[in-house]
């Protein structure tokens, strides 16, 4: 492998994996990812909940394979710009800002999965396996990461206000 299918297999595992974590973590204290998405404004809270640790685990599995790994990226930035819209925004940049964590980590995490969806998931994956790896990157690839921002907007629009402080 040349150097950069090799760091481009890495960030994509990479962020597949925290993905996937998060996921892990949401679904294993659904209750407790229920209050917390109610607190912050979120409708719906349990379903909120429930489909947030699913689309994680979904999303981290997809980049850790690389299968359909512009669809992975394009989840990464729905949640990541969700997250910056209804929470992170608000605590500037630094995330080590509380009570909510500024919007460094979710930005850096959306940024690195459009560059895996433009750069490609690297020969190490099913979409390289299968042949379609060239058919889902560049614009393409992009393009669909790109489209991650209109589902959050989405999302947003209909299940998210912010609370009353």
């Amino acid at each position: 492998m040349e150097p950069i299918e090799t760091v481009i297999t890495i960030l994509r595992v990479w962020v597949g994996v925290v993905m996937l974590a998060h996921g892990v973590n949401h679904a294993g204290r659904l209750d407790g990812t229920a209050k917390w998405f109610a607190s912050k404004g979120f409708k719906a809270a349990r379903r909120q909940a429930q489909v947030s640790a699913l689309g994680e685990i979904a999303i981290g599995a997809s980049l850790v394979a690389g299968f359909l790994t512009s669809f992975g990226a394009f989840g990464t930035v729905a949640v990541m710009t969700v997250a910056f819209w209804s929470i992170h925004r608000f605590a500037g940049f630094f995330v080590f800002r509380r009570p909510d964590e500024g919007y460094e980590y979710v930005a850096t995490l959306a940024l690195a999965a459009i560059t895996v969806a433009v750069v490609g998931p690297g020969p190490l994956s099913i979409d390289a396996v299968v042949g379609v790896a060239d058919d889902l990157d560049g614009w393409t690839g992009l393009g669909i990461a790109l489209l991650g921002f209109v589902a959050a907007a989405g999302q947003l629009a209909l299940s998210w206000r912010r609370p009353e402080d």
